[in-house]
């Protein structure tokens, strides 16, 4: 072959691997800002913060909670682990809870059901979502996700009661669902404290049927280390918070890798509004190896993950999330528990915005 014809086939070569990796490139770009933006001074702020937004009907101080939705109707719906840290345990209290934007009860169930709440997803007809990450004393309850109708009837169980494992039927504490609008149910599998090797996402169908897993315990690619929070985009993509890796991971429905971002701190929960616009809640600043890492919420989009707004909350430890149509947010605490000195009341926040 002489010089110029090798020449033309090289650049020809050279020409269609660049095409195909034009092609190839993902919508949402890899690692859009570096974990030292995480800090985000100077942002601008457009909430205010109201603590103890809701009051639970009976009186009680609420428990630690990190599960949060908003239904169709805009009521908001809360888990409180049965005004303890951890878990319900042998408590007959309802730890699912029905909220009207004002702070008003309006109705409980759940009691006995469910052994450590965690996640809530409530999906399009209403239906009230889930995890229950713990194993009850007798083993016979807990480790699942459970789907319930509105009015606290349950419809379908993922996994199997009081038994914990590696296995394509069992979880070992799932920390949240989502429900795609097709019926799609992702469930992240594996908290950042779980002493078990799973760190996986897991979907079924709408029925309940398994139809793939992806993801081990890691921090490379493809890999997880503390699975927290799940959130699904316009597109159906999935977003996921790793708190561990301090990284907001996106991937298609169907599990191939888009993106990574650590822009975000620390996430441990996050949400998606109906303008694809992403809230991550930061929970645990002072735990990242960069310190200059604040709590707070902050704001971005689904699109190329460049964070635009912070609400800082240097007392935060909000670890589920939820926004309504207008745009004000909704957080549920956690590590507040032992301390109202050191991190304020107890029971769900309100973000109005201004």
């Amino acid at each position: 072959m002489s010089h110029r014809r090798q020449m033309n086939v090289t650049l020809l070569v050279s020409t269609a691997a660049l095409i195909s990796v034009l092609i190839s490139t993902p919508a949402v770009p890899l690692n859009a800002q570096s974990s030292y933006a995480a800090p985000n001074d100077g942002l601008p702020n457009a909430y205010r913060v109201i603590p103890n937004w809701a009051k639970l009907p009976d009186g009680r101080p609420w428990g630690a909670t990190a599960g949060i939705a908003i239904a169709p109707n805009g009521n908001i719906w809360v888990i409180d682990r049965c005004g303890m840290q951890h878990g319900c345990g042998d408590s007959s209290l309802d730890p699912i809870y029905e909220f009207e934007p004002s702070g008003k009860p309006l109705r409980k169930f759940g009691g006995g059901l469910i052994v450590g709440p965690h996640g809530l997803f409530v999906d399009r007809d209403s239906n009230v979502w889930v995890t229950d990450q713990s194993v009850s004393d007798d083993q016979k309850h807990g480790m699942q996700v459970v789907k319930f109708g509105p009015d606290g009837k349950v419809l379908l169980r993922l996994g199997r009661a009081g038994v914990a494992g590696e296995g394509l039927d069992v979880f070992a504490e799932p920390t949240d669902v989502a429900v795609a609008a097709n019926g799609d149910i992702f469930v992240s599998d594996g908290h950042d404290q779980c002493k078990c090797p799973n760190q996986r996402i897991m979907k079924f169908s709408k029925d309940g049927k398994f139809i793939k897993a992806w993801g081990k315990r890691g921090s490379g690619p493809g890999e997880f280390g503390g699975l927290h929070g799940l959130a699904l985009d316009s597109q159906g993509r999935l977003f996921i918070a790793d708190r561990t890796n301090s990284r907001v991971h996106v991937y298609t429905p169907d599990g191939k890798f888009i993106a990574s971002w650590e822009q975000f701190g620390r996430p441990s929960a996050l949400v998606i509004d109906k303008d694809d616009n992403l809230y991550v809640s930061e929970s645990q600043g002072e735990l990242v190896p960069n310190p200059r890492v604040k709590r707070g919420i902050r704001i971005g989009s689904v699109k190329d993950g460049k964070v635009t707004a912070f609400i800082p909350d240097p007392r935060s430890t909000v670890q589920g999330l939820a926004v309504d149509r207008q745009g004000n947010l909704y957080g549920v605490e956690n590590g507040n528990f032992h301390s109202e000195t050191e991190h304020g009341p107890r029971g769900p926040k309100r973000y109005v915005k201004q």
